[in-house]
């Protein structure tokens, strides 16, 4: 062979082995293209967490709103702890209702807890400033705290904004006896009742200042015509018993000490005064139906004087 030949042999053999690399250099590059060219998933991957056994409370569920009406059962049940927690979560999603806090101060107040209670009825009249009720049951929880001169300055704003009422004169008559004001209490008390005849516990309240002032004969009538308009209320009664103990009628006071107990068999005054005075005759018969009849003949007869218009001003005493 010349070597002409061999040489174009060579170059033959160079170009196949050439042909084979650079074929096979791109089959590897086009499998590298591709395998890089594969998407990529862009959404993360979600793993689901593996529950403990049996670790059921791990998951909390949202608690339920709590409504009015669901709250003012538990109220209205006397159930007065949860209708002190289901109003105390009511205002919490209802901030601007006032009658959601007086609620709220009303079950918190009827559940013993007295320092709630006051917030709650402070923010009621932040709201509505002007609402009597909340004004006159706030007086009454600071008389249950011992504090008679806040009580005054919340029952007389009632007063400016209702002196008409007999309610609220009332009220007034509680709070200035607590401060020992006995003269303006008794005519808060004849006030209220000239505006309602009717009002036992303004009959009783007077009576029991007049017992407190040693004046028992002038606490027969109001007490006879409280006992009689509220039979179903024990303290009535029994405040009529002392009246009548205490002006020599042991016998009338032993039958008004178990009405009191007819009432309430658990009232310990009165079982207590009914052992003292249990078997004694009256010396001097006393008809005490009849007291009563009087007294709510004198309040007819008093009853077109409307001191509603004129509202007695009583100066706090220094």
């Amino acid at each position: 062979m010349s070597r002409a030949d061999r040489m174009s042999r060579i170059a033959i053999v160079t170009s196949v082995v050439m042909s084979i690399v650079l074929a096979i250099s791109a089959c590897v590059s086009r499998g590298e293209k591709k395998k890089v060219d594969t998407p990529l998933s862009s959404a993360p991957a979600i793993v689901t967490p593996q529950a403990a056994s049996g670790d059921v409370d791990s998951v909390q569920k949202e608690a339920p709103v709590v409504t009015f009406a669901s709250a003012q059962t538990a109220y209205t049940q006397q159930k007065y702890a949860e209708a002190e927690e289901s109003f105390s979560a009511y205002v919490e999603h209802h901030p601007r209702n006032a009658y959601g806090y007086y609620m709220l101060g009303l079950s918190a107040w009827k559940h013993g807890d007295l320092d709630r209670g006051r917030e709650a009825f402070e923010q009621s009249l932040t709201i509505d400033s002007t609402n009597v009720k909340t004004l006159l049951n706030l007086g009454r929880l600071l008389l249950d705290q011992g504090q008679p001169e806040d009580a005054f300055r919340q029952i007389e704003r009632a007063v400016a904004l209702d002196s008409g009422s007999a309610e609220v004169q009332r009220m007034r008559g509680r709070v200035q006896n607590a401060l020992g004001r006995r003269d303006a209490a008794e005519v808060s008390y004849r006030l209220a009742l000239s505006l309602d005849p009717n009002d036992s516990w303004s009959m009783n309240n007077l009576g029991l200042l007049l017992i407190d002032e040693g004046r028992y004969s002038e606490a027969l009538m109001p007490l006879a015509r409280a006992a009689e308009l509220r039979p179903d209320a024990p303290s009535f009664a029994n405040n009529l018993g002392v009246a009548l103990e205490r002006t020599g009628h042991p016998g009338s006071a032993a039958d008004a000490y178990q009405s009191a107990l007819a009432a309430d068999s658990s009232y310990a005054k009165a079982q207590t005064s009914l052992q003292r005075v249990y078997g004694m005759p009256d010396e001097m018969p006393i008809d005490v139906t009849k007291l009563a009849a009087q007294f709510k003949d004198s309040l007819q007869a008093g009853s077109q004087v409307r001191l509603s218009a004129k509202p007695v001003v009583v100066k706090p005493e220094p």
